[in-house]
């Protein structure tokens, strides 16, 4: 009994990868900037600013970057995991963008209303978001 191998005759087409040069470097910076969300360090600035005594005046710009950052980062993980489906969280959502995109207020007492509620904001979409599971809860 003897046995021939078979050829295949069809035409197979070239691999292509599925990102270009230029998709691949715009992959490869996003990957070396992300930073995993830190829930506690969240929390740090969240007490920071909900505490009974005001942040000193001149940590009150670099507070309100973080919480921003933070409220950023909440965001993007609410919208990745969907969310926006539960009523709640899609209102802190929304809530997080507007104080996200308005800007620190120039007086000393304004500027403290406004990052206690970057820090009220960052805080309850926290907690939503681990309620609904979409998160763990930070230390």
């Amino acid at each position: 009994m003897t046995t021939t191998a078979q050829r295949w005759t069809r035409p197979v087409s070239a691999w292509t990868p599925p990102l270009d040069s230029t998709a691949l470097h715009d992959l490869l910076e996003r990957v070396r900037g992300w930073q995993p969300f830190d829930g506690g360090a969240l929390l740090d600035d969240v007490a920071a600013v909900l505490d009974d005594v005001p942040p000193p005046e001149g940590d009150t710009a670099q507070l309100a970057e973080r919480l921003r950052g933070h409220l950023a980062r909440l965001v993007t993980i609410a919208v990745a995991s969907e969310a926006q489906q539960d009523t709640a969280a899609a209102q802190l959502v929304l809530r997080a963008r507007t104080l996200h995109a308005g800007p620190l207020p120039c007086g000393r007492q304004e500027a403290v209303a406004h990052l206690r509620r970057l820090g009220w904001t960052a805080n309850e979409l926290h907690d939503r978001l681990t309620a609904i599971r979409c998160l763990k809860e930070a230390a």
